[in-house]
């Protein structure tokens, strides 16, 4: 009977001592983080350049087009991704400008070259830094298109090249050929400031800046 006794205040001791113990120890252990490893946060951007040249005039929806990355990319962990690394895509749409129209693009990108080959990649263009010949709407998709003037721009180059159209008719003392001058110079200085009738050409190494709008998980080497 004492023997009993002994074990189960052995037990009771055991249970009161050690459980606080070990339920501390359980507290104190280090959750797993439940985002994996070489991962990149969405809303990362990133600097690239393009191998392959665009233009609305004469591309078409669908082109297969490439980039590279011109920084190293940065993991939530810490792990790199070198620069130069290649990025495939496609225009997603295109529209030329035809005569009177604006010309419009949006490029798609379908996936990186990683460590661990091709994977996905959902990004956008957000701009087009030190490039004034083009206008990028992140709000829209990433649309690119050519840029517009302000209105007194506009009035001035009218004016300039009206004075400069009417000028053969002026010296000539003829009204009609004067008058007509200065509206084709009026018209075409107008289509030149608007940015109307002009297509898009985006040449080979221009810097564009892309934004992920997916994380990106480029894996193990």
């Amino acid at each position: 009977m004492n023997r009993w006794r002994v074990f189960l205040c052995t037990a009771v001791v055991t249970v009161v001592f050690v459980s606080p113990t070990l339920a501390q120890n359980q507290d104190s252990a280090p959750i797993a983080s439940a985002t994996p490893a070489y991962t990149v946060a969405a809303g990362t951007r990133i600097m690239v350049a393009l191998v392959t040249p665009i233009s609305t005039k004469v591309d078409k929806t669908g082109k297969r087009i490439r980039v590279r990355t011109l920084q190293p990319i940065a993991s939530e962990d810490g792990s790199l991704l070198p620069a130069g690394a290649e990025i495939r895509g496609h225009l997603d749409k295109v529209q030329s400008a035809g005569k009177t129209g604006r010309a419009h693009l949006w490029i798609t990108f379908d996936d990186i070259h990683t460590r661990a080959g091709w994977v996905p990649l959902v990004a956008g263009v957000i701009d087009a830094p030190g490039v004034h010949s083009i206008h990028v709407l992140f709000d829209r998709e990433g649309e690119i298109e050519a840029p517009t003037s302000n209105h007194q721009q506009e009035a001035l180059a009218m004016a300039m090249a009206a004075l400069a159209g009417a000028e053969p008719g002026i010296v000539n003392n003829n009204k009609q050929d004067a008058a007509k001058g200065a509206a084709t110079g009026a018209a075409e200085a107008f289509m030149a400031t608007s940015g109307i009738g002009q297509d898009l050409t985006l040449p080979e190494n221009m810097k564009l800046e892309i934004v992920l709008q997916r994380p990106l998980y480029f894996g193990k080497a």
